[in-house]
């Protein structure tokens, strides 16, 4: 099974790392057959799964159950789990949530934040749990950004950004995940961490790995696609398209032809 020092070995060799969303068993097995290296228990179970408008109404309780399938299913990938909205408020509410999925099957915690959640980092850390850190569009904070867009678009907005990146690193967190920020940054941070791997999604093709939403690669996106998915299903046929798709999405993230120019967002900082 992938760990996390192999995400930093491959880091170091230059080896980019997939990653997909997964919520269920048999998706689980399928991605493994693929070879897909990490997967993420996303709270976009809320829209993709559930229905919802937004990832807010999920429950940490949702999220161990569907951590628990999908560790179930797959013996190959690195399994990370997102806590949901203010499940980690306080730093009690951190520590027994973070316990709850990791008894679930999940390897690594992700929250979204900024400099603020150093502490909380810190602490997770200190008690073996390995952090995953989300910034640039954080679904979670969806109504104080005033909507799904690209942020981090000026320079001084970037530095900010990466100031938050520094501060949650040093204070411990094992990963950053990168959302819908301009390729520039996305190349900047994942350069600036030598030992730290970053993920990128709708973060260019310069980042350690990439994430895709399994919906939205898989063609299952109704309505507005986002400018950072490519449907994968699309290009494949036979009755093991599925797995194809997700064979395909992996060696294109290695192979680096995604995400390709008309996937990321190229502003000049």
């Amino acid at each position: 099974m992938i760990s996390l020092s192999d995400l930093r070995q491959f880091k170091q060799q230059g080896r980019k790392f997939s990653c997909l969303t997964c919520y269920d068993a048999s998706m689980a097995k399928a991605m493994e057959l693929a070879e897909v290296d990490t997967i993420l228990i996303g709270d976009s179970l809320g829209m993709a799964i559930q229905g919802r408008d937004s990832t807010l109404p999920v429950t940490v309780e949702d999220m161990a159950y569907h951590t628990a399938a999908v560790r179930r299913g797959n013996q190959h990938a690195l399994i990370m789990t997102d806590l949901p909205f203010m499940s980690y408020a306080t730093l009690n509410d951190a520590l027994h949530n973070s316990r709850l999925v990791m008894q679930a099957g999940a390897q690594v915690i992700k929250i979204e934040g900024g400099a603020w959640l150093s502490e909380t980092v810190s602490v997770l850390t200190r008690n073996g749990v390995p952090v995953c850190v989300h910034l640039g569009l954080t679904p979670q904070s969806v109504h104080v950004l005033g909507g799904y867009k690209l942020q981090a678009k000026t320079r001084e907005a970037a530095d900010q950004l990466i100031a938050d990146c520094k501060a949650v690193v040093e204070a411990g967190a094992a990963l950053l995940l990168l959302e819908c920020v301009p390729a520039q940054l996305g190349q900047e941070i994942a350069e600036l961490f030598p030992t730290v791997p970053v993920i990128g999604i709708g973060a260019g093709v310069a980042t350690d790995g990439q994430v895709l939403v399994v919906q939205d690669m898989l063609g299952l996106t109704f309505g507005k696609v986002a400018r950072f998915v490519r449907n994968f299903m699309k290009e494949q046929a036979g009755e093991t398209a599925i797995m194809d798709a997700f064979k395909a999405y992996h060696v294109a993230v290695l192979d680096q032809s995604f995400p390709a120019k008309e996937h990321t967002f190229q502003v000049e900082l």
